[in-house]
């Protein structure tokens, strides 16, 4: 995206380079003795995924990965700086100091005597999993353990300099707290850390200029979709993001690879595909980007697919600009079957719900969903990931042309297979037999709900004239997933999807609701410190729902008990559970169909912000124990492209070794384009 590099940030690059014949991080882990577990620190712990199948592909297939993989990872630079402005800065003022001190990647710092120096390998690590200064999830600003004197000494060291302004920010608790704000009554903008939005911008005026700028076309583009609103004399503009404007030199780079991987397109399809978002790349036309969206609903006959690009909006507060991010992947022909048939019975889904036949959709079109294996992750999908998409987010295209839905099997896997054994169930589950169950058929229905979720749900329901996704500004994000959540908890109960072949019998998807529902109101309190609200999207719509029910289970269809001084999760009532989901899914459509920020708002701010203190405590204590890390992510493989005497590519290989302090590196070095200040 940037054409030019500061001092600062191509003094990081000339020391990374060095790192070609670093120490692996993980040596004893090989392509013959997989491990999935690669790191653990603070609440995160880093993950393997396999990539199942990938040796079977053609070798053209191989090439496209590769290639669509670069694409994927040269936009690493623009989320860190759509995060916060000062984070490339800061990531690569902390690297410079750590390939200082471990003469350029030869050494670690794990078993250094200086505990500063352990800080430090800390605190990139968390920048690198956060791709950013601000936790990947809760969002508030994470501070460093090391002293500002240390780091200042350890700086000069390196002979590499940091502005006060940056300091501050990394050292001063007060400055940009939260990477989104979303507490009422304040200016959303102002108080968010977030790049989204240029200095002296306030809420006001940048929703009086999307206001203004506001398409009411039957076929609209997405205003502000990959832009950042910035006074010039005064004077609200856009910064848009394309070659030759914001972020031009990463994505010149994009460009590059997407063009090599135009070669090895499968279908013609795929070929328009790819050609299309080359053109958006080019020019930031938002128009383009709708053509490049219809092209890629319509490319059901390729195997290799991939997302890349601005595409969710929930990162900025105002929920209008897409962050970057990346995926490349394969169909799993075997897995896809229980999603094909989902997406083949999406009008009897969208025809049995308990929502208000004016909000149901007439037809639904082109719902194409299928199980698909993650070959590499970019973006707002790296290290932390989604398990589900549904994608594109233009309501008027998924009426007209329909919406692709998958699931990601291969790090669903994953998950399951590094969890093994660790406890949670024990500490948490309330009888042996609701364990047993959730061993038994636990893993098949959170599959299922993500299928429903993401297959039917979000394609579900259509909007009322004249209301878009904007009615519900803030709240909007936390709204859809419960909407789509509930949907899929409703029919995972349904008798349909034993007849399907989908669940075994017609009790087993009581293992999905008791996992949902003590996540929701206990469990997922592991990833809220003491104090906190409930901030993320997807934590606040879990709650809402399972709070929602609890609040309304007048029949004690489900109730918290004690036993021993602790509290569990205890269903009386599973049909019962299934009409309060049921209920509630009726009113949330009834939200999104009309914008009701009103009733959003309400629902929002009554049922999933607030924590119970006291049972917060207690699960954190518990948890603790289990010596468990609440969140995960990933290190991606390596693909390595070999080559005969002549230069010809003969094959693609895949390898699993790499560590996550090499990884990150190794990507710092190799895909870092934009200077320091964007």
């Amino acid at each position: 995206m940037k054409k030019t590099f500061l001092l600062t940030a191509a003094v990081t690059i000339a020391a990374l380079a060095v790192l070609t014949n670093c120490k692996k991080q993980t040596t004893e882990n090989n392509n013959d003795k997989f491990t999935y577990n690669v790191d653990k620190f603070y609440d995160l712990e880093v993950l393997r995924y396999r990539v199942e199948g990938f040796e079977q592909l053609s070798l053209q297939q191989k090439q496209l990965i590769y290639y669509l993989s670069e694409a994927a990872l040269q936009g690493r630079d623009i989320l860190y700086d759509q995060n916060c402005r000062y984070n490339l800065r800061i990531r690569r003022a902390v690297e410079a100091v750590y390939l200082h001190k471990t003469n350029n990647g030869e050494m670690t710092l794990a078993s250094a005597q200086d505990e500063q120096d352990q800080l430090l390998e800390k605190y990139l690590k968390r920048v690198w999993f956060s791709n950013g200064i601000h936790h990947h999830y809760s969002e508030d600003k994470f501070l460093p353990e090391f002293t500002r004197e240390w780091f200042e000494q350890a700086l000069a060291e390196a002979n590499y300099s940091l502005d006060k302004e940056v300091l501050d920010v990394m050292f001063d608790p007060a400055l940009m707290q939260k990477r989104m704000a979303q507490a009422d009554g304040i200016d959303l903008i102002a108080s968010s850390a977030g790049n989204y939005y240029g200095e002296g911008i306030t809420q006001a005026e940048a929703e009086a200029w999307y206001a203004a700028h506001k398409d009411n076309s039957p076929e609209p583009k997405w205003i502000g979709l990959n832009s950042q609103l910035v006074k010039v004399d005064g004077e609200i503009q856009e910064r848009v993001y394309h070659v030759g404007g914001l972020y031009s030199a990463a994505l010149e780079k994009v460009v590059e690879s997407l063009k090599k991987a135009l070669e090895f397109a499968e279908t013609d399809e795929q070929k328009a595909v790819i050609e299309k978002l080359i053109e958006y790349n080019e020019t930031g036309d938002l128009d383009t980007f709708n053509q490049y969206c219809i092209a890629w609903v319509k490319d059901l006959n390729s195997r290799v697919d991939f997302v890349n690009g601005f595409t969710e909006t929930y990162a900025d507060p105002l929920g209008i600009t897409g962050t970057w991010e990346a995926m490349v992947n394969f169909k799993n022909i075997e897995s896809t079957h229980r999603t094909e048939l989902i997406s083949q019975n999406a009008q009897w889904f969208e025809e049995h719900s308990t929502t208000d036949p004016k909000y149901k959709k007439e037809e639904v079109k082109g719902v194409s969903a299928k199980v698909i294996t993650a070959a590499i992750l970019g973006g707002d999908c790296y290290p932390a990931t989604p398990i589900g998409i549904n994608l594109p987010n233009a309501n008027w295209i998924r009426k007209e042309y329909g919406s692709k839905s998958v699931s990601i099997d291969n790090l669903s896997h994953a998950y399951d297979e590094a969890a093994k054994g660790n406890g949670f169930a024990e500490e948490f589950i309330i009888d042996e037999e609701t364990r047993q169950r959730a061993e038994q058929y636990g893993t098949l229905c959170n599959d299922l709900h993500t299928d429903l979720h993401e297959c039917a749900g979000h394609g579900s329901g259509k909007l009322m004239p004249g209301v878009t996704k904007e009615n519900l500004k803030e709240h909007g994000s936390t709204i859809e997933e419960a909407r789509a959540d509930l949907f899929g908890l409703y029919y995972l109960a349904d008798p349909k999807l034993v007849e399907l072949g989908l669940l075994p019998d017609k009790d087993a998807y009581k293992a999905g609701y008791y996992q949902q529902m003590m996540n929701g109101l206990m469990t997922q309190l592991v990833r809220i410190e003491p104090g906190k609200d409930i901030e993320e999207a997807h934590m606040r719509d879990r709650q809402l729902i399972a709070n929602w029910v609890y609040q309304h289970a007048e029949n004690k269809e489900v109730e918290i008990i004690e036993r021993d001084g602790k509290h569990y999760l205890q269903i009386n009532d599973y049909d019962g559970l299934r009409r309060l989901f049921g209920e509630l899914l009726r009113e949330i459509q009834r939200v999104t169909s009309e914008g009701d920020y009103a009733a959003a708002k309400e629902l929002v701010e009554t049922y999933a912000v607030k924590v119970n203190p006291t049972l917060h405590q207690e699960i954190l204590e518990r948890y603790k124990k289990l010596n468990l890390a609440p969140y995960k992510g990933f290190v991606n493989p390596v693909y390595t492209l070999v080559k005969d005497k002549e230069g010809r590519v003969t094959d693609v290989t895949i390898d699993y070794t790499e560590g996550y302090i090499e990884q990150h590196l190794r990507y710092s070095r190799d895909y870092s384009f934009l200077p320091d200040i964007n």
